[in-house]
């Protein structure tokens, strides 16, 4: 009896499974070869690196307590403080009985993370090289760990958070995530360890993936015959707020 309970839920849960990882492989089809072709190809966007990051270097170290400060704060909101921070709420949701909203969660910011690592090594970009450095960071360059990150952390969170706040709440929570999201980016640019296309494109990595798994949770919730959403306005699962267990 209790196998001819769980069996449903666990059909339901591999479908989720199946769902988030068509939606993983299609962001990593779409996004490495564009990714190639922005390096590769020499666009002209590498002028505007050259001469955004030659000019924030001569800013850096003429302003060392700028400098301090922006240390600091890409070391604040660096990648394992969000991957921290989204397994925590994924437990926390998964004591609650919301097991697919953590998978979801789990699922996108680890698929984030290994899709821009692999993009490292696909493109190996080499870092910019400034005289008199005031950062350095390892690896290749593009793109930008520290964005593709915050980018992924700080979506997941809101769209997690979404339905437990009042509807000035979550323009509060879209500006806050926009806010960290384009600082962090700005510290990494102005540290002289990436180039703006390298941010740029760690911020569309980010949101590619997060709406490629919400897609695909949205389309398996609806084919639950639960009513449809809208995961930028209501979160990821608007239900689960007033139902903690099904």
């Amino acid at each position: 009896m209790r196998r001819r309970l769980l069996r449903p839920r666990a059909d339901r849960d591999r479908s989720l499974g199946l769902r988030l990882t068509v939606a993983s492989v299609a962001v990593a089809l779409i996004m490495i070869p564009f990714s190639v072709l922005l390096v590769v190809a020499k666009m002209p966007v590498n002028e505007l690196d050259a001469e955004v990051a030659a000019e924030l270097h001569e800013y850096a170290l003429a302003h060392p307590g700028v400098t301090r400060l922006l240390i600091v704060w890409t070391d604040l909101f660096g990648p394992w403080p969000w991957r921290v921070a989204v397994i925590a709420y994924a437990v926390w949701l998964l004591r609650r009985g919301a097991p697919r909203l953590a998978i979801w969660a789990v699922t996108t910011v680890t698929v984030g993370g290994l899709l821009g690592l692999a993009l490292k090594v696909i493109v190996a970009r080499a870092r910019p090289h400034l005289p008199d450095p005031v950062a350095l960071a390892p690896g290749d360059s593009f793109p930008s760990g520290h964005t593709v990150n915050v980018t992924l952390g700080a979506g997941v969170l809101v769209l997690l958070l979404l339905p437990r706040l009042p509807r000035w709440g979550r323009r509060v929570a879209w500006a806050l995530a926009a806010f960290l999201v384009l600082s962090v980016g700005y510290t990494r640019i102005a540290l002289g360890v990436h180039w703006v296309s390298d941010v740029a494109a760690g911020i569309v990595l980010g949101v590619a993936v997060i709406a490629a798994t919400a897609a695909g949770f949205e389309t398996w919730r609806r084919d639950q015959g639960r009513r449809p959403a809208s995961p930028l306005a209501e979160g990821m699962e608007p239900e689960s707020v007033k139902v903690s267990r099904e």
